[in-house]
């Protein structure tokens, strides 16, 4: 395995920098699936595109084995500031790791499957490859994404996100504003009662957003407004309770302006990570061993990374979601500094490391008798409709 990447690194690197360098958003990235899948047909991996019903979503399969390591790429990137998130680094590290347990797949019994999951930062593509069948049969989904520092038992929070469409009724600012029902009004009472609400929120919940649409001019009162919203907590249950609230507070914002008002659900609701623990430690070990110093076990918990569709994936069968550190300088993700670094020597290291440490744990998955058993009786049990 570290023969077969250490061969393919120049060409996962430039695949890395390529993805980095033509940013696309989510469920447009034609590009940089074109550049992945360019690069694992070239070793014979066989392809199927546009899966669950998404263009930009695909499996590429190598080996026949029965247990099949399902490794999750990434690659859309952020508005405006592009792969701030490092997801070009996913999906390098996700190809690598596919081309290193290759060579050895047929040795190991296994399926190696790389999962084109697009729409991660807003859209929830492994949420909708899950509920479409795309993850039926996997024994383990793995994959790393990068961060400040290394974090092996990463967790993350559940999200509802959510846009709030306020509809009043335009007229001129000056001339006759009586006749108007401002909808920017209530998007700012909205707000300012969610900023009220924060006294009280439950250790664990967060929300965040913008207004995404204030009106057309300064001297047309506002007939429209629209707010975009995350509302994030450590569990489903907490998230359920927090978007009560916070939909109170949207709704008084119509209420005392008298507008109307509509509140859509703009991606599937994100749970939390429970990453597997036999996987974690497998990873921990892996990645130490290639002299890497990840946080302690028991401080983990302390910062979520906020949240991701993978962790749906974790709820439904075993997989781990890692961070691998790179030096960005002190900046961390979703800053322009942090893309600047995702494309540096470190960031190439982070992806290397990555790669290998999740081939290795898939290795060791593989290998081991009680691990491999439990993998497949997972997707049986599954199957049989039992979990």
């Amino acid at each position: 395995m570290d023969r077969a990447l250490a061969t393919a690194t120049d060409e996962v690197v430039a695949l890395s920098h390529s993805i980095h360098a033509e940013p696309e958003l989510a469920f447009e990235e034609h590009r940089s699936v074109a550049k992945i899948l360019d690069t694992l047909r070239a070793h014979d991996f066989e392809v199927e595109t546009a899966v669950a019903g998404m263009d930009t979503a695909f499996t590429a399969s190598f080996g026949s084995g029965d247990l099949v390591i399902g490794i999750c790429a990434e690659y859309d990137a952020l508005p405006e500031i592009g792969h701030a998130c490092g997801h070009n680094i996913i999906a390098g590290s996700a190809v690598g790791a596919a081309l290193a347990l290759a060579p050895v797949a047929d040795a190991l019994g296994i399926t190696v499957r790389v999962l084109g999951t697009p729409a991660e930062e807003t859209g929830g593509g492994k949420v909708l490859m899950l509920e479409r069948g795309v993850f039926d049969g996997i024994g383990a989904a793995l994959m790393v994404h990068p961060g400040p520092f290394d974090i092996v038992g990463a967790t993350s929070l559940a999200l509802a996100d959510v846009a709030v469409k306020f509809t009043g009724r335009a007229a001129h600012a000056s001339a006759a504003p009586e006749w108007g029902i401002n909808a920017g009004d209530a998007v700012t009472i909205s707000q300012v009662a969610l900023g009220l609400l924060r006294q009280h929120l439950a250790p664990g919940q967060q929300f965040h957003g913008i207004v995404s649409d204030g009106g057309a001019a300064p001297n047309i009162v506002p007939g429209h407004a629209e707010l975009l919203y995350y509302l994030r907590a450590n569990t489903t249950e907490s998230l359920e309770a927090l978007r009560t609230k916070a939909f109170a507070c949207f709704e008084a914002g119509a209420l005392a302006t008298g507008c109307t008002h509509e509140i859509r659900t703009v991606s599937p609701t994100y749970a939390a990570l429970t990453p597997d623990s036999w996987l974690v430690a497998a990873f921990r070990q892996e990645i130490e061993a290639l002299g890497r110093s990840p946080l302690a076990p028991d401080l983990e918990g302390f910062r979520p990374l906020g949240s991701t569709d993978m962790g749906n994936v974790t709820n439904v069968l075993p997989g781990i979601h890692p961070v691998v550190g790179l030096d960005a300088g002190g900046a961390v993700t979703h800053q322009p500094e942090f893309a600047a670094a995702c494309v540096t020597e470190s960031a190439d290291r982070a992806l290397r490391d990555g790669a290998l440490g999740l081939a290795r744990t898939a290795a060791r998955a593989a290998a081991d008798p009680s691990t491999r058993a439990r993998l497949l009786d997972g997707v049986s049990a599954r199957s049989a409709g039992q979990l």
